[in-house]
């Protein structure tokens, strides 16, 4: 082909709880069934034939780029690194190439880098079986040539195949960085691709954008895991693509549910421009997030709940403005008189939660008038879910006729995914997971259309 559009960008190893989860649950599955007809289950083959399958029965693409997450040396990983290492022997060379992301630290004391992590990483692969082609050098300051040409001549590899990846103020930065250094060219070289040059109009755009922002606006994230960003990096990342859309930095401020149990909802989120809760699990901290849902909705503060965020918010309502004091969702309080969340019908009695799980991409059918219509511009959507717990459709009407609109249904209207309160200035509520749809120079319609409502409201504020 002379233009390479399909990518597909897959994540293997420990690092990856679900692939890994699923890798290991599948050949359990396939040894009870008695798919291997009474063999012993070893690490080879079986372990390392399913991860091979896996990146196998990946859709059809152009380029498919997989990620061997940890650290080389560590036992974990191995089982994924002897996976490679026969795929690559499976598909020949000239169809796979190794890229090793590696450390070149800087020694303070004696102020020089020091190449000799980098050699020692590329002996353990090559003991494994695994020549490095290209060299992606994580460091603190730039590589001089000399040091470039000692990593390349121990390494292995061409003095053009060392690739210098310095620290960016903005992390969008990095691909326009990897193209300047000719990552990209060596990869093409690597697999004898014919590759037109990349519009990257849209990337420059964004990141403009992203660097002249005429105002700003504080968000806050309401969790229980919020002392870990990254636990939470998707929801962050698109908030910040959110912010680009209507040119308003966003500050987060991460605010523990608990410590508003604690401390008091005032005290944690006053002199916030929106908030938002994402999705969870578990019933710790479950009160404190309550307590903001009301907050925002009784101050007119733009609210965005995204999965157990939507269901929190459907318990607060119930309780502050139906008057169902006792109102709860199954998973919290099972003994609740008013479960307005539950299993659906046909899931209660089922022990196994993968049995309840709502996983993948399901459509959902958007009311005329409705601010999600008006936000994605269009009838029916497809979006990502991953959650065991539903509206309970018996209390539907209840929250109807105390002004909660449903916004978003399944096809057959039998599932409600979407809520809102018209009367609000943005308090909107979804049951899946739109931060995985959301891209840097593309962001969700849903996080585009909250940002812009904190910022609206902030520069309200400063008026």
């Amino acid at each position: 082909m002379g233009h390479y559009e399909r990518f597909i960008d897959i994540s293997l190893s420990k690092a990856s709880n679900l692939t890994s989860g699923k890798v290991y649950w599948k050949v359990l599955s396939d040894e009870r069934a008695g798919i291997y007809g009474g063999q012993t289950i070893q690490v080879i083959p079986h372990i390392t034939n399913e991860i091979k399958n896996f990146i196998y029965s990946t859709p059809q693409a152009d380029v498919c780029i997989v990620e061997i997450g940890g650290t080389i040396g560590d036992i974990e990983g191995q089982p994924f690194i002897e996976a490679i290492r026969q795929f690559y022997m499976e598909v020949g060379r000239e169809n796979c190439l190794f890229i090793h992301v590696t450390l070149v630290p800087y020694i303070k004391a004696s102020q020089e880098l020091k190449t000799k992590p980098t050699q020692h990483s590329v002996k353990e692969l090559l003991a494994m079986g695994i020549r490095p082609d290209i060299l992606v050098c994580r460091t603190d300051y730039p590589l001089e040539a000399e040091l470039r040409e000692k990593i390349a001549h121990f390494c292995n590899v061409d003095s053009d195949c060392v690739i210098e990846n310095t620290d960016c103020s903005i992390l969008y930065e990095v691909p326009l960085m990897m193209k300047k250094e000719g990552l990209d060219a060596v990869v093409i070289k690597k697999l004898g691709l014919t590759c037109s040059e990349p519009d990257l109009t849209d990337w420059y755009s964004m990141l403009e954008k992203l660097k002249k922002v005429k105002h700003s606006c504080e968000i806050a994230l309401v969790g229980k895991y919020v002392a870990l960003h990254d636990s939470y990096i998707s929801v962050a990342e698109a908030l910040k693509a959110g912010g680009m859309n209507c040119e308003s930095a966003v500050k987060i401020r991460w605010v523990d549910s608990e410590d508003i149990e604690k401390n008091g909802v005032e005290k944690e989120l006053a002199g916030v421009d929106g908030i938002l809760v994402p999705g969870g699990f578990g019933t710790r901290g479950i009160e404190g997030k309550i307590a903001a849902a009301k907050y925002a909705r009784e101050n007119a503060i733009p609210y965005f709940g995204i999965c157990l965020g939507m269901q929190i918010a459907m318990i607060e309502f119930a309780r502050n403005v139906i008057g169902l004091e006792d109102a709860n969702s199954a998973e919290i309080n099972p003994a609740s008189p008013y479960k307005v969340v539950d299993l659906l019908p046909e899931q209660r009695g089922i022990t196994d939660m993968g049995g309840t799980m709502r996983l993948g991409a399901y459509p959902c059918v958007l009311e005329n008038g409705s601010k999600a219509f008006s936000l994605y511009k269009q009838k029916e959507i497809f979006e990502r879910h991953r959650h065991r717990f539903e509206v309970n459709n018996d209390f539907v009407p209840d929250f109807e006729n105390a002004g909660m609109v449903f916004s978003g249904k399944s096809p057959n209207g039998s599932i409600c995914e979407m809520i809102e309160l018209p009367s609000h200035p943005y308090f909107v509520a979804c049951q899946f997971h739109p931060e995985f749809k959301s891209r840097p120079n593309k962001p969700h319609p849903l996080f585009a259309g909250f940002v812009a409502a904190a910022a609206q409201r902030h520069l309200e504020g400063e008026k």
